[in-house]
Protein backbone atom coordinates (compact mmCIF):
# COMPACT_ATOMS: atom_id res chain seq x y z
CA UNK A 1 0.00 0.00 0.00
CA UNK A 2 2.57 2.44 0.80
CA UNK A 3 4.56 1.51 -2.45
CA UNK A 4 1.08 2.18 -4.31
CA UNK A 5 0.62 5.70 -2.72
CA UNK A 6 4.59 6.86 -3.37
CA UNK A 7 3.53 6.10 -6.91
CA UNK A 8 1.14 8.33 -7.00
CA UNK A 9 1.97 11.07 -5.09
CA UNK A 10 5.54 10.74 -7.83
CA UNK A 11 3.21 11.20 -10.74
CA UNK A 12 1.42 14.14 -9.25
CA UNK A 13 4.77 15.39 -8.86
CA UNK A 14 5.53 15.08 -12.25
CA UNK A 15 2.63 16.57 -13.70
CA UNK A 16 2.88 19.51 -11.40
CA UNK A 17 6.48 19.99 -12.88
CA UNK A 18 5.08 19.57 -16.54
CA UNK A 19 2.45 22.14 -16.01
CA UNK A 20 4.89 24.77 -14.48
CA UNK A 21 6.97 24.23 -17.40
CA UNK A 22 4.45 25.07 -19.91
CA UNK A 23 2.95 27.95 -17.82
CA UNK A 24 6.66 29.43 -17.92
CA UNK A 25 6.93 28.99 -21.50
CA UNK A 26 3.56 30.22 -22.28
CA UNK A 27 4.89 33.41 -20.47
CA UNK A 28 8.58 33.74 -22.48
CA UNK A 29 6.23 32.86 -25.44
CA UNK A 30 4.01 36.31 -24.44
CA UNK A 31 6.76 38.32 -23.75
CA UNK A 32 6.59 37.83 -20.24
CA UNK A 33 9.33 39.05 -17.27
CA UNK A 34 12.92 38.64 -18.36
CA UNK A 35 15.03 35.63 -19.16
CA UNK A 36 17.18 35.65 -16.08
CA UNK A 37 13.51 35.95 -13.54
CA UNK A 38 12.17 33.43 -15.73
CA UNK A 39 14.81 30.87 -14.60
CA UNK A 40 15.59 31.55 -11.19
CA UNK A 41 11.47 31.27 -11.00
CA UNK A 42 12.00 27.80 -13.12
CA UNK A 43 14.83 26.71 -10.43
CA UNK A 44 12.91 28.24 -7.41
CA UNK A 45 9.96 26.10 -8.24
CA UNK A 46 11.54 22.83 -9.85
CA UNK A 47 14.68 22.43 -8.13
CA UNK A 48 12.71 21.17 -4.67
CA UNK A 49 10.70 18.62 -7.47
CA UNK A 50 14.20 17.45 -8.95
CA UNK A 51 15.02 16.64 -5.91
CA UNK A 52 11.92 14.50 -4.70
CA UNK A 53 11.45 13.11 -8.42
CA UNK A 54 15.44 11.58 -8.52
CA UNK A 55 16.19 8.39 -8.11
CA UNK A 56 17.25 7.83 -4.49
CA UNK A 57 20.71 6.65 -3.86
CA UNK A 58 21.56 3.66 -1.80
CA UNK A 59 21.43 4.36 1.69
CA UNK A 60 24.86 3.97 3.34
CA UNK A 61 26.54 3.96 0.31
CA UNK A 62 29.32 6.63 0.96
CA UNK A 63 29.46 5.03 4.46
CA UNK A 64 29.85 1.34 2.57
CA UNK A 65 33.01 2.53 0.73
CA UNK A 66 34.78 4.06 3.65
CA UNK A 67 34.19 1.08 5.58
CA UNK A 68 35.91 -1.12 2.80
CA UNK A 69 38.54 1.24 2.73
CA UNK A 70 39.27 1.30 6.38
CA UNK A 71 39.16 -2.13 6.53
CA UNK A 72 41.85 -2.70 3.23
CA UNK A 73 44.00 -0.31 4.94
CA UNK A 74 44.07 -2.26 7.84
CA UNK A 75 44.40 -5.18 6.27
CA UNK A 76 47.46 -4.04 4.72
CA UNK A 77 49.33 -2.30 7.74
CA UNK A 78 48.67 -6.21 9.69
CA UNK A 79 50.39 -7.93 6.87
CA UNK A 80 53.48 -5.34 7.06
CA UNK A 81 53.63 -5.94 10.44
CA UNK A 82 53.47 -9.81 10.32
CA UNK A 83 56.20 -9.53 7.83
CA UNK A 84 57.94 -7.01 9.77
CA UNK A 85 57.32 -9.08 12.87
CA UNK A 86 59.10 -12.55 11.33
CA UNK A 87 62.44 -10.43 9.83
CA UNK A 88 62.61 -8.82 13.11
CA UNK A 89 62.53 -12.38 14.70
CA UNK A 90 64.68 -13.95 12.17
CA UNK A 91 67.25 -10.84 12.66
CA UNK A 92 67.70 -11.17 16.51
CA UNK A 93 68.13 -14.96 15.74
CA UNK A 94 70.97 -14.92 13.24
CA UNK A 95 74.77 -15.46 13.70
CA UNK A 96 75.04 -11.32 12.58
CA UNK A 97 73.60 -10.23 15.77
CA UNK A 98 74.85 -13.13 18.34
CA UNK A 99 75.95 -11.33 21.49
CA UNK A 100 75.90 -7.74 19.83
CA UNK A 101 73.36 -4.77 21.09
CA UNK A 102 70.99 -4.46 17.91
CA UNK A 103 68.92 -1.12 17.42
CA UNK A 104 66.26 -2.70 15.02
CA UNK A 105 65.09 -0.61 12.38
CA UNK A 106 62.51 -0.61 9.13
CA UNK A 107 63.56 0.05 5.70
CA UNK A 108 61.79 3.68 4.95
CA UNK A 109 63.89 4.31 1.80
CA UNK A 110 65.72 3.29 -1.50
CA UNK A 111 67.94 5.14 -3.54
CA UNK A 112 67.75 5.12 -7.41
CA UNK A 113 69.55 1.99 -8.74
CA UNK A 114 72.64 2.86 -10.23
CA UNK A 115 74.83 0.28 -12.51
CA UNK A 116 75.57 -1.34 -9.89
CA UNK A 117 72.72 -1.89 -8.13
CA UNK A 118 70.86 -0.22 -5.12
CA UNK A 119 74.10 1.92 -3.38
CA UNK A 120 71.89 3.75 -0.57
CA UNK A 121 68.70 3.07 1.57
CA UNK A 122 67.08 4.90 4.83
CA UNK A 123 66.20 3.69 7.68
CA UNK A 124 63.77 4.76 10.41
CA UNK A 125 66.37 5.54 13.16
CA UNK A 126 69.07 7.70 14.46
CA UNK A 127 70.82 9.87 16.91
CA UNK A 128 67.97 9.86 19.52
CA UNK A 129 68.13 5.89 19.34
CA UNK A 130 71.97 5.71 20.07
CA UNK A 131 72.74 5.49 16.30
CA UNK A 132 75.86 7.38 15.02
CA UNK A 133 77.74 7.10 11.84
CA UNK A 134 80.18 4.27 10.79
CA UNK A 135 77.84 1.25 12.80
CA UNK A 136 77.67 -1.71 10.83
CA UNK A 137 73.93 -2.62 9.61
CA UNK A 138 73.34 -6.48 9.02
CA UNK A 139 69.92 -8.22 8.28
CA UNK A 140 68.98 -11.86 9.18
CA UNK A 141 70.89 -12.91 6.24
CA UNK A 142 74.29 -10.94 6.31
CA UNK A 143 75.98 -7.89 6.29
CA UNK A 144 74.20 -4.68 4.58
CA UNK A 145 75.94 -1.83 5.06
CA UNK A 146 77.37 1.28 7.06
CA UNK A 147 75.96 4.06 7.78
CA UNK A 148 77.13 7.14 6.45
CA UNK A 149 74.97 9.93 7.84
CA UNK A 150 72.44 9.75 10.89
CA UNK A 151 69.55 12.28 11.94
CA UNK A 152 67.80 12.68 14.89
CA UNK A 153 65.30 9.98 13.68
CA UNK A 154 66.79 8.65 10.40
CA UNK A 155 69.94 7.58 9.00
CA UNK A 156 71.81 6.56 5.79
CA UNK A 157 73.28 3.41 5.29
CA UNK A 158 75.83 2.83 2.06
CA UNK A 159 75.00 -0.39 1.04
CA UNK A 160 77.57 -3.01 0.15
CA UNK A 161 78.39 -3.48 -3.62
CA UNK A 162 78.29 0.58 -4.25
CA UNK A 163 81.48 2.26 -5.19
CA UNK A 164 82.00 3.78 -1.77
CA UNK A 165 82.01 0.54 0.35
CA UNK A 166 85.57 -1.40 0.23
CA UNK A 167 85.20 -4.16 3.08
CA UNK A 168 88.48 -5.92 4.27
CA UNK A 169 87.27 -9.98 4.22
CA UNK A 170 88.55 -13.73 4.83
CA UNK A 171 87.78 -16.10 2.43
CA UNK A 172 86.89 -19.99 3.08
CA UNK A 173 88.05 -22.01 5.98
CA UNK A 174 91.78 -21.14 5.06
CA UNK A 175 90.69 -17.69 6.06
CA UNK A 176 92.46 -15.57 2.96
CA UNK A 177 92.57 -11.78 3.41
CA UNK A 178 91.01 -10.21 0.88
CA UNK A 179 89.26 -6.90 -0.25
CA UNK A 180 85.55 -7.16 -1.41
CA UNK A 181 83.23 -4.01 -2.90
CA UNK A 182 81.57 -2.85 -6.14
CA UNK A 183 84.59 -1.57 -7.30
CA UNK A 184 87.12 -4.59 -6.58
CA UNK A 185 88.48 -6.64 -9.00
CA UNK A 186 86.85 -4.80 -12.26
CA UNK A 187 88.10 -7.01 -14.95
CA UNK A 188 84.63 -9.22 -15.48
CA UNK A 189 81.43 -8.07 -16.37
CA UNK A 190 79.38 -9.03 -13.33
CA UNK A 191 75.34 -8.28 -13.05
CA UNK A 192 74.37 -5.21 -10.96
CA UNK A 193 74.99 -6.41 -6.99
CA UNK A 194 77.34 -8.80 -7.37
CA UNK A 195 80.96 -7.85 -5.34
CA UNK A 196 84.26 -8.01 -6.45
CA UNK A 197 86.75 -9.89 -4.51
CA UNK A 198 90.47 -9.80 -5.05
CA UNK A 199 92.99 -11.65 -2.69
CA UNK A 200 95.46 -9.69 -0.97
CA UNK A 201 97.77 -12.70 -0.47
CA UNK A 202 98.91 -15.57 -2.10
CA UNK A 203 95.98 -18.54 -1.75
CA UNK A 204 93.40 -20.41 -3.47
CA UNK A 205 90.05 -19.11 -4.51
CA UNK A 206 87.08 -21.22 -5.37
CA UNK A 207 83.63 -21.35 -6.21
CA UNK A 208 81.26 -21.53 -2.93
CA UNK A 209 84.16 -20.11 -0.45
CA UNK A 210 81.82 -17.95 1.69
CA UNK A 211 83.36 -14.66 2.52
CA UNK A 212 83.09 -12.89 6.45
CA UNK A 213 84.12 -9.42 7.20
CA UNK A 214 87.64 -9.27 8.38
CA UNK A 215 86.67 -6.49 11.09
CA UNK A 216 87.43 -2.74 11.74
CA UNK A 217 89.49 -1.61 14.66
CA UNK A 218 86.82 -0.79 17.32
CA UNK A 219 84.45 -2.38 15.40
CA UNK A 220 83.81 0.53 13.31
CA UNK A 221 82.79 0.19 10.41
CA UNK A 222 82.60 -2.87 10.30
CA UNK A 223 82.49 -5.66 13.00
CA UNK A 224 84.08 -9.33 12.58
CA UNK A 225 82.73 -11.80 11.39
CA UNK A 226 79.65 -11.30 9.81
CA UNK A 227 78.66 -13.09 5.72
CA UNK A 228 79.51 -10.78 3.25
CA UNK A 229 78.12 -13.61 0.60
CA UNK A 230 79.55 -16.67 -1.37
CA UNK A 231 82.17 -16.97 -4.57
CA UNK A 232 80.41 -17.08 -7.54
CA UNK A 233 82.95 -17.14 -10.32
CA UNK A 234 86.77 -17.56 -10.10
CA UNK A 235 87.97 -14.99 -12.87
CA UNK A 236 90.98 -16.22 -14.85
CA UNK A 237 94.40 -14.37 -13.43
CA UNK A 238 95.20 -12.81 -16.73
CA UNK A 239 98.80 -11.09 -15.51
CA UNK A 240 97.54 -10.38 -11.66
CA UNK A 241 99.64 -11.61 -9.13
CA UNK A 242 96.40 -12.11 -7.07
CA UNK A 243 93.32 -14.30 -7.61
CA UNK A 244 90.26 -12.20 -8.10
CA UNK A 245 86.18 -13.45 -8.33
CA UNK A 246 82.79 -12.18 -7.72
CA UNK A 247 80.66 -12.95 -4.77
CA UNK A 248 76.76 -13.35 -5.05
CA UNK A 249 76.01 -11.22 -1.68
CA UNK A 250 74.10 -12.71 1.49
CA UNK A 251 71.45 -9.76 1.48
CA UNK A 252 68.91 -8.83 -1.22
CA UNK A 253 68.79 -5.16 -0.86
CA UNK A 254 66.05 -4.75 -2.94
CA UNK A 255 64.02 -7.07 -0.81
CA UNK A 256 64.69 -5.57 2.76
CA UNK A 257 62.15 -4.43 5.07
CA UNK A 258 63.99 -5.04 8.58
CA UNK A 259 67.85 -4.07 9.20
CA UNK A 260 69.43 -4.02 12.57
CA UNK A 261 72.49 -1.47 13.75
CA UNK A 262 74.83 -3.17 15.81
CA UNK A 263 76.47 -0.88 18.90
CA UNK A 264 78.59 -3.17 20.51
CA UNK A 265 81.86 -0.85 21.15
CA UNK A 266 85.18 -1.65 20.46
CA UNK A 267 86.91 -3.92 23.23
CA UNK A 268 87.82 -2.34 26.45
CA UNK A 269 89.33 -5.13 28.60
CA UNK A 270 93.40 -5.38 27.79
CA UNK A 271 94.30 -9.01 27.12
CA UNK A 272 96.18 -11.18 29.21
CA UNK A 273 99.75 -12.29 28.17
CA UNK A 274 100.68 -15.38 27.62
CA UNK A 275 103.99 -17.69 27.28
CA UNK A 276 104.84 -18.92 23.69
CA UNK A 277 105.91 -22.43 23.44
CA UNK A 278 104.55 -25.78 25.00
CA UNK A 279 106.21 -27.26 28.51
Amino acid sequence: MRGDAADRRRRRLVALAVLVTLALVVVDLVGGPGTGLLRRGAATVLGPLERVLAPAGRPGEDELRRENDRLASELREARLAREGGASLTTLLASASTAGARVVPARVVGVGAPGPQGIVRITIDVGSRDGVSADRTVVSGDGLVGRVEAVAPWTSDVLVVGGPDVTVGATVGTSGALATVGGSAAPAAERAPGELGLTLVQSGTLRVGDQVRTLGSVGGRPFVAGVLVGTVSEVEPRRGRLAPTGTVRPAVDVGRLSVVGVLLTGPRTTPRPNVTGGAS
